[in-house]
């Protein structure tokens, strides 16, 4: 392939495939024109974020005057409400665009951060996988599952979640790079000197700009929700891990207590404070006004923090106990729902979230559930399984000194996705009492899709590999998407509410579960 065909198509794929995300999510967005889920909490904090500040209480009867156009205010008295606010914010800019009685303004925010999920599924692709066609295959499996589509198209909190941590965890893939370029010329340049100045502890790096991004990112990422905390620990594990690995394939002697006593308390310092400052920085609306819940709370010697702490301003001593109540909250979640769905059960995609049903009438139906692409969903879990097989069949073969298989992708990258998966559902399975929702599962689909993505670049083969292997490749890989796109056009109007024949919309009830 000559230069100028290649920069067509490194332009022309990434904007093919944006294109189908931009459509599948903006197209007839104003539809349904009533709150649909959980949208009649976050939509109406959103616009009281705009308007006070804070989340204020709404009348009754307030989702019919939406319904109808005229929103109108709420209260100045405060609202409690169980998660930060930075995803309404996010909202409250499609309000301001739009205006609040256009039901497509309730849904634009999260919509363009559904199509810029796309984009970053692409760049951290291109980044983990380094071949255009993969990046396209990425970004197009994203593009066109369902999962994704529901959580860009309805205005929920876990699309812009989703948005923030793929961005966190592609500048920490770049911290990566960086790190191993310093360290190569750290060592270089020690072994090169007169004398020889010694390698054994290894260095201890603080310009590391990449990390400390990554840290701000992720704090706003559990300004949207706290679950972004589980992603936030098992990522600065990761990067503490790769540091431990990389040293000791660079030759550094002391690689593990090396780096677990001098590099590991530096990440520690560039990426969690910044990322609780990020965080603290998303609730400036509830520190610069005065009507915000537990904001007026009077603070007395017997509710005064302990300590040092207790010299604390009182609006931070307030913030910490409205922190305490979300978290009483969150932990004691155990209201059943018809679509609750156990994490235990996710693989098996068993209780995908159903956000609206409106039977018109006629014969037909709106429709709009959470239900991933199932070839998408399935396939994607089996790679996980097969992955992880293999990465753990060639960790424990090298410990061994003995050849382990070949992966079909990089180890880091493999990390990476498996990371990402692993700390998006594992800590779930904690809480087998709390009130669970299928549609938590969108902060696991980038990472589900690049499993999928890795185990169809094999099918597809290796670059340098023999052009009658690459051809049945290729055919191959063209099929299995071809179908794809065909389910997801078979399921789009359950994704987007389209008005369809009852009868037809039952065909899509591929598990009984589904209904």
């Amino acid at each position: 392939m000559n230069e100028a065909r290649r920069r067509v198509l490194q332009l022309a794929v990434p904007a093919a495939v944006l294109g189908v995300a931009a459509a599948t999510r903006l197209i007839g967005l104003e539809q349904p024109g009533d709150l649909v889920f959980d949208e009649t909490y976050y939509v109406k904090d959103a616009e009281s974020l705009r308007q006070l500040g804070y989340e204020g209480r709404w009348p009754e009867g307030a989702n019919e005057l939406w319904a109808a156009g005229t929103p109108g205010s709420p209260g100045e008295l405060p609202s409690f409400v169980a998660h930060p606010p930075l995803g309404k914010w996010i909202i409250a800019l499609g309000l301001s665009a739009l205006g609040p009685e256009n039901p497509a303004g309730w849904r634009l925010g999260t919509a363009v951060a559904g199509v810029v999920l796309v984009g970053l599924v692409m760049l951290l692709a291109h980044l983990l996988l380094g071949r255009l066609v993969l990046t396209g295959i990425a970004g197009l499996l994203i593009a066109v599952d369902g999962n994704a589509i529901v959580m860009s198209r309805v205005a929920l909190l876990d699309g812009v979640l989703t948005l923030l941590i793929v961005l966190a965890v592609i500048l920490v893939v770049l911290d990566r790079r960086q790190a191993r370029t310093d360290l190569a010329r750290w060592l270089d340049d020690r072994r090169a000197s007169e004398p020889p100045r010694s390698t054994d502890w290894g260095p201890a790096f603080w310009g590391r700009p990449w990390l400390v991004a990554a840290g701000v990112t992720f704090g706003l990422a559990v300004g949207v929700k706290w679950s972004a905390l589980y992603l936030l620990a098992a990522f600065g594990l990761l990067t503490v891990i790769a540091d431990t690995i990389d040293r000791r394939r660079a030759g550094v002697a002391l690689w593990a207590s090396g780096t677990l006593l001098r590099q590991a308390p530096i990440s520690f310092v560039l990426m969690i404070p910044s990322a609780a400052a990020a965080h603290l920085l998303t609730w400036w609306g509830w520190f610069t006004t005065s009507g915000g819940y537990e904001r007026d709370r009077v603070v007395t010697d017997e509710n005064r923090l302990p300590g040092i702490l207790g010299a604390l301003p009182d609006s931070l001593q307030n913030w910490w106990a409205y922190q305490t109540t979300i978290y009483g909250y969150h932990v004691g979640e155990s209201s059943p729902h018809n679509y609750e769905a156990p994490a235990i059960g996710w693989p098996l995609l068993l209780r995908p979230t159903y956000m609206h049903y409106t039977d018109l009438g006629d014969g037909t139906a709106e429709a709009i559930t959470g239900i991933p692409n199932p070839l998408i969903w399935w396939g994607a879990v089996a790679a996980v399984i097969a992955l992880t097989a293999l990465l753990v069949v060639h960790a424990i073969r090298a410990l061994r000194s003995r050849p382990g298989p070949t992966l079909p992708a990089n180890g880091w990258a493999i990390a990476v996705v498996l990371t990402g998966v692993a700390a998006g559902w594992l800590p779930w399975l904690l809480y087998p009492d709390r009130t669970i929702f299928f549609f938590y599962t969108i902060v696991l689909t980038p990472f589900l899709v690049l499993a999928l993505t890795i185990a169809l670049g094999a099918v597809l083969g290796r670059p340098d590999a023999p052009a009658p292997r690459r051809a049945v490749g290729g055919t191959i890989v063209i099929g299995m998407l071809a179908i794809v796109v065909a389910v997801s056009v078979f399921f789009l109007p359950l994704w987007t509410g389209i008005p369809t024949p009852i009868e037809l919309i039952q065909l899509r009830y591929w598990l009984p579960s589904w209904i």
